[in-house]
Formats: structure tokens, sequence, C-alpha cells
């Protein structure tokens, strides 16, 4: 009985310059990267420049109480927020780029977006309380939709951020519902002691 035997037959390895095949990979890289950044917490939280804008609020608890009018306080711890925040977000993004990423980064946005809401609810209210004569009731705004930011964007960043944030409330609520007289030292307490204090937790356990 004759018996054929099949030729073996040589397998042809895929080509790796397969334009689908590039492009698959490109776009399973892609996707890998998306979900690391999705993952990674937002860890580029001014440690020392939370401390430097402790350090003028500081300032400004000492300063806004010796101004002869409600306007002329107001002022004073409005001009102090604008230094501080713009201290705050210029030593974010100087210490983003020493890790090798940006704020504009998928966990630096949400972050961002999550924290700046209730500060311009802030601003809004601040206005309304202002026309209305409600100046006591400002110390806790600020302090509580400080704290609210802290928190939402913290849930994108390390733990010790959103903890910062339930401190910041929690004066904040003493503020609103105490006497007038405890509003400046409470902002004097968060403002400066809080960012000092978590300030400096974040720079030695997180950097800089």
């Amino acid at each position: 009985m004759l018996v054929t035997m099949a030729s073996p037959q040589r397998v042809q390895p895929p080509r790796t310059d397969d334009p689908a095949l590039h492009a698959r990979a490109m776009d399973n890289l892609s996707f890998i990267r998306r979900t690391m950044e999705r993952a990674t917490a937002f860890t580029a939280v001014p440690g020392w420049g939370g401390v430097g804008m402790g350090v003028l609020a500081v300032a400004a608890a000492t300063v806004a109480p010796t101004r002869p009018t409600p306007l002329a306080w107001l002022a004073t711890w409005g001009l102090t927020a604008v230094a501080a925040l713009t201290l705050g977000g210029w030593t974010m993004a100087a210490k983003a780029r020493r890790a090798g990423t940006t704020v504009f980064s998928y966990s630096g946005r949400r972050f961002v977006l999550s924290y700046v809401p209730p500060l311009l609810v802030g601003v809004l209210l601040t206005v309304a309380l202002v026309r209305a004569g409600f100046y006591r009731a400002l110390p806790g705004t600020w302090l509580l939709l400080y704290g609210t930011g802290v928190v939402t964007g913290g849930a994108f960043s390390v733990r010790v951020v959103p903890l910062m944030g339930l401190c910041f409330m929690g004066l904040g609520a003493l503020a609103l519902l105490g006497p007038a007289t405890w509003g400046n030292p409470l902002m004097a307490l968060g403002f400066g002691g809080l960012h000092i204090l978590f300030g400096l937790i974040i720079a030695r356990r997180y950097g800089g």
C-alpha cells in the first residue's frame, strides 16, 4: 500500500512591518498608558508651597484685624488669597515637572477640576455676603468651601490631602456656628496652621 507523505511546509513568521499589526500594537500601548494614568494618584500637591501659603495666611491674620473697616479687612484677606493660590499653583507645576509629568496630565486634570469649582463658588458667595453686609459669615464660608475643594480634589491625590480638607471643613463649621470673634483666629488656624502642618507632612513623605 502506497502512503503519500505530505511535504513539510515552512511556517512564515508574522511580518513585523505589517501596518495593521503595528496599528494594533500602538492601540494596545495607548490603552495601557491611559489605564496607568487613571490608576495613578496626583502626587504633585506642593508641600513647601503649602507651608508658604500658611505663612502668608498667618501674616494676613495678624494684619487684617488692625484694618479700620470691614472692606479693608476683606481686601487684606483677598490679596493674601490671590498671592497664596498663585504660590500654590506655581509650586505645584514645578513639582509636577520634577516628577516628569504636568498639571494637565489625566490625574492632574481630575485634581484641578475637582478643586477649583468650590473656590469659584466661594468667590460668588463672598460677593453676595458682602453686598448683604454679612461679613461675619465670610470666615466660615471660606474655610468650608476651601476644605470642600481640598477634599474633592484630594480624592485623586495622596491620602493626607482629603484629611486636610476635612480639618478645614471642621474649622469652617466652628466659624459659622461660633461667635463672630472666632472668625479671624480660626482662619489663622486653618489657612495658616493647617497649611503649614500638612505642608510639612507632604514635603517629608512625598517630596517637595
